[in-house]
């Protein structure tokens, strides 16, 4: 087992996410650190039944550690990271600093295992809104080859963490009573609204989160030949991202040969009973770790095009839950559990 695994980021919540799957899946590891922000230190958190000290990260916390699990803003991890390579440990990244750097291993577990197994230093876990279109796209691409896909997001606001979904609830409630509220997480009222515009500007009008999902999308399927159309939308729902998700492959694929690809896929759970009002929701995936599909049908305009919808929760399976696979999958190939 680890000797010890540095969980960084340890109270945001990413952070107790981890900290809680690691303890409910009994992950092999002797000890953990504990490390977080100045303003967090110090403090204490009830973890495998004992009390643990918060401790600042610095660049010295590293050492004495052979595990490191990260979720940080970019600037923290470009920063404090290399530390961490430099005291001998496996890094495991959440942020989106790493991903697209070369020699970075950019890893679904279900997708590319092999990546994460034969990587060097720093392990880079996907954008939440890639990870679930990934995890979706691969029994495709591997049965028929992903050509193109057009995508558009439907994002919950604890993408934007914490404050994002107290601002929904806050300003829903404003709203409602008819008060001015003051948005600080985003740049338009996200109460009873739609903000078509997640991260900053990029080439052609897209956004730094649309093209998240075109170069790490080519990354982890190991093909850059693949066409990605993405649009990232701001939703007024709290938790778990929703996608509609427009596929052209190598050949036709019929609805009920994906239907079947999906069902026999790690991971994915299919939800697609239209008569009977049956499909994934928000509501659905919140607090699982899997990536829900439904409404799978043809595209009426291409006959190698198929449309579905596709929903997971951004704070497991798109953040937490990913990382802490790639652990698992680490542990299992150097310990055997």
């Amino acid at each position: 087992m680890f000797k010890c695994v540095a969980l960084v980021g340890a109270t945001g919540a990413v952070g107790r996410i981890m900290r809680q799957m690691l303890e409910e899946r009994n992950f092999p590891a002797q000890s953990y650190r504990l490390l977080a922000s100045a303003r967090s230190a110090g403090g204490t958190i009830t973890f495998q039944g004992k009390e643990h000290k918060i401790e600042e990260l610095t660049k010295q916390a590293f050492q004495g550690c052979d595990l490191v699990i990260a979720s940080t803003p970019d600037d923290v991890a470009a920063d404090y990271l290399p530390a961490a390579i430099d005291a001998g440990c496996t890094v495991i990244d959440e942020s989106g600093y790493w991903r697209m750097k070369d020699g970075v291993a950019l890893v679904i577990p279900e997708v590319n295992p092999q990546d994460a197994l034969n990587a060097k230093g720093i392990i880079a876990s996907p954008n939440c809104s890639t990870t679930q279109m990934v995890v979706a796209l691969k029994p495709l691409h591997d049965a028929a080859k992903v050509k193109r896909v057009v995508v558009c997001t439907y994002q919950a606001t604890s993408g934007v963490g914490v404050q994002g979904t107290k601002e929904l609830i806050e300003g829903s409630h404003a709203h409602l009573a008819g008060e001015k509220y003051e948005y600080t997480a985003f740049k338009h009222p996200i109460a009873f609204n739609c903000i078509p515009q997640i991260g900053s500007e990029k080439e052609e009008g897209y956004t730094s989160e649309e093209m998240k999902m075109v170069y790490e999308t080519r990354k982890i399927l190991g093909d850059e030949s693949i066409q990605v159309c993405p649009t990232a939308v701001r939703v007024p729902v709290s938790n778990c991202h929703s996608e509609v998700i427009n596929v052209e492959l190598g050949r036709p694929v019929s609805v009920e040969e994906a239907r079947k690809l999906f069902a026999a896929f790690p991971g994915i759970t299919v939800i697609d009973d239209l008569a009977h009002f049956q499909y994934p929701l928000p509501s659905t995936a919140d607090g699982s770790d899997e990536v829900f599909v439904g409404r799978i049908r043809r595209d009426l305009s291409h006959p190698n095009c198929l449309t579905f919808w596709c929903v997971s929760d951004n704070l497991r399976k798109g953040a937490a839950t990913n990382a802490v696979q790639i652990a698992e999958l680490l542990a299992k190939h150097r310990f055997g559990k």
